[in-house]
């Protein structure tokens, strides 16, 4: 019998994290679903063509397009049959599940689809015509999540589900995405709990030294590739691990779990492709490609918004050039997913180093004048830095104060928007950039 790679893989990742007596155990418990999910969904088994110059992705919420008395999944299905059918074959369904806040993204409930919106078999009737992305927001929890509801209450199970943290602890080199407070003060029933929350108070991250919570979290993509996923998404994925005393970003642990992902995928579903969200500078974001084989599919191409905003706005496409014609693939069966415009607004971070100081100040003053907000982060020696301007790009690419006919504003859209499209990579075109 043929040695399966994938699950000598996954075992040896597993002992890597938890060493060999709970690496082995969860092994076992990982390779026996596994093994019933081939065996209740065996068209998972056959691969997807490559991906080519013909694929693009859609980014939308669910509750994009909506009627009257109608839930808006069936709205947007609809819709996309009506104007993108066999023309942009992938949609990217932001989060359609339950959640408290951040638009969808501090997910109350990962298995059920938002009554609000509709259900999974409209989930189903829209991969009748179209590819889907869904997002495994797997870095934290909402508040309101019977998990967490659960250890607030003292239940067992999930006693050593999320972080709590000494006062004594020293967590100073924690790289923080934004300027909120890293721990969350909770009541529990077993007192006051400093809580690791590192995107906001009601977003609790989930504690992955502890083996069951990864496993829950690996069963739950499974799930989703039940119900017909193409690209799973992996949201904030680059502070999954933490380790006291460290940065808690891009740790090698981290890197070994987007590994173990791909590893059971491959087995499992090797039509379904990773995607990594991590607005990080450049070089940190396409590490997670891995070797080209063992992590991620696609990584967010984060450099591509701001120097194309640059280059439309300084006039002068030099840095944009030069950064283009250094990119690199480690393998041929990996690519960028380039966007402009998402669901959120345009990160700063990942030029760093490739813009200067000056760019940068000038970036921060454009979305001011131009009625945006700039979000800040904090720095380990206490200051505060830009990292993402809060605006639409079309309002970003057009000051709205100065006089300039609608025309030119299109032109300058429409020209960004084709550096995008002409660049090596899978195209995401965010909803209001395509029909605004």
């Amino acid at each position: 019998m043929p040695i399966d790679i994938s699950a000598v893989r996954i075992q040896n990742l597993l002992i890597n994290l938890y060493g060999h007596e709970a690496g082995g155990n969860l092994n076992s418990r990982l390779q026996e679903k596994i093994s019933q999910f081939k065996k209740f969904h065996p068209t998972n088994q056959h691969a997807a063509g490559d991906l080519n110059e013909r694929d693009a992705v859609l980014i939308t919420y669910a509750d994009q397009v909506t009627e009257r008395e109608k839930p808006p999944l069936q709205s947007l299905t609809e819709f996309c049959r009506k104007y993108l059918y066999g023309i942009i074959p992938g949609i990217h369904i932001l989060p359609f599940f339950p959640f408290s806040s951040d638009d969808g993204f501090s997910i109350i409930n990962y298995r059920r689809v938002d009554e609000k919106l509709g259900s999974w078999q409209d989930i189903a009737s829209l991969t009748e015509n179209f590819y889907l992305m869904f997002d495994a927001v797997i870095n934290h929890v909402s508040a309101q999540n019977p998990w967490f509801i659960g250890y607030l209450q003292g239940e067992a199970k999930y006693r050593d589900y999320f972080i709590e943290v000494k006062s004594e602890c020293d967590l100073s080199h924690v790289v923080r995405p934004r300027a909120l407070p890293l721990l969350t003060e909770f009541e529990t029933s077993l007192g006051t709990k400093k809580i690791w929350t590192t995107f906001s108070a009601d977003q609790i991250d989930l504690n992955y030294h502890n083996p069951e919570v990864l496993l829950e979290i690996l069963d739950t993509i499974l799930f989703y590739v039940s119900k017909g996923v193409r690209f799973i998404r992996l949201d904030a994925i680059a502070y999954l691990w933490k380790e006291i005393g460290t940065t808690c970003i891009h740790l090698p642990q981290t890197h070994w779990i987007v590994q173990i992902i791909r590893a059971m995928l491959d087995s499992a579903a090797p039509q379904v492709k990773i995607i990594t969200e991590t607005n990080v500078a450049h070089m940190e974001n396409i590490s997670y490609f891995g070797d080209g084989e063992n992590e991620s599919h696609l990584v967010y191409n984060f450099a591509l918004p701001p120097l194309v905003l640059h280059s439309l706005l300084t006039g002068n496409a030099e840095k944009l050039s030069q950064w283009a014609d250094q990119i690199t693939l480690p393998a041929k069966n990996v690519t960028f997913f380039n966007f402009l415009a998402s669901h959120d607004g345009i990160g700063l971070n990942p030029v760093r180093g490739i813009l200067d100081h000056n760019d940068l100040d000038a970036l921060v003053e454009r979305a001011i004048v131009s009625g945006g907000e700039v979000s800040y982060k904090h720095n380990p020696d206490g200051t505060q830095s830009p990292y993402e301007l809060n605006i639409n790009y079309f309002d970003a690419l057009n000051n709205q104060r100065q006089v300039m006919p609608l025309e030119l504003q299109v032109e300058k859209f429409i020209t960004a928007h084709a550096i995008m499209l002409a660049l090596r990579g899978v195209p995401g075109i965010y909803f209001h950039s395509m029909f605004g």
